[in-house]
């Protein structure tokens, strides 16, 4: 089952970033919903909100050592809640997606865009983000259901 999560978030995330590298990166992005929701596309050269710009060989360092300590507890432990095991998936697999941008392109591709008119922006995320904040969201309610 992790195996298939992985995948699925690793296609999906390359798929839409894909996407948005041909279609969003020339022009000023689509308005889903006008004043709240907009696709625009968006190089990150830093982790989340934009923090640790340009420190590439620290960020993949650290999603790689992430990457590995998850994988040999998911390894060596064999854990049951299955709860633990999805979280676990979706979070390497956010993170390689992001990984991969890093280490071909040098920055990740951001597109995702929620805000409200001009008074809030949300920073830009992407699909990779989505799964790495499922995912820990999933983890946090069964440390605190202890259902690890």
């Amino acid at each position: 089952m992790e195996i298939l999560i992985i995948f699925l978030g690793l296609l999906l995330d390359r798929l839409t970033k894909i996407w948005a590298l041909s279609s969003l990166k020339e022009n000023d992005g689509v308005i889903l919903i006008k004043d709240i929701f907009k696709l625009e596309y968006l190089e990150n050269r830093g982790a989340a909100f934009g923090i640790l710009q340009n420190k590439l060989v620290l960020l993949a360092l650290v999603t790689l050592i992430v990457v590995a300590g998850m994988i040999y507890y998911i390894i060596k432990y064999k854990p049951k809640s299955k709860f633990l095991r999805i979280s676990f998936a979706m979070i390497i697999s956010g993170a390689l997606g992001n990984l991969y941008d890093r280490l071909f392109y040098r920055y990740v591709v951001d597109f995702i865009l929620v805000h409200y008119k001009s008074v809030y922006y949300f920073p830009t995320f992407n699909i990779a983000d989505s799964l790495v904040v499922v995912g820990t969201l999933i983890l946090a309610i069964s440390i605190v259901k202890d259902e690890i």
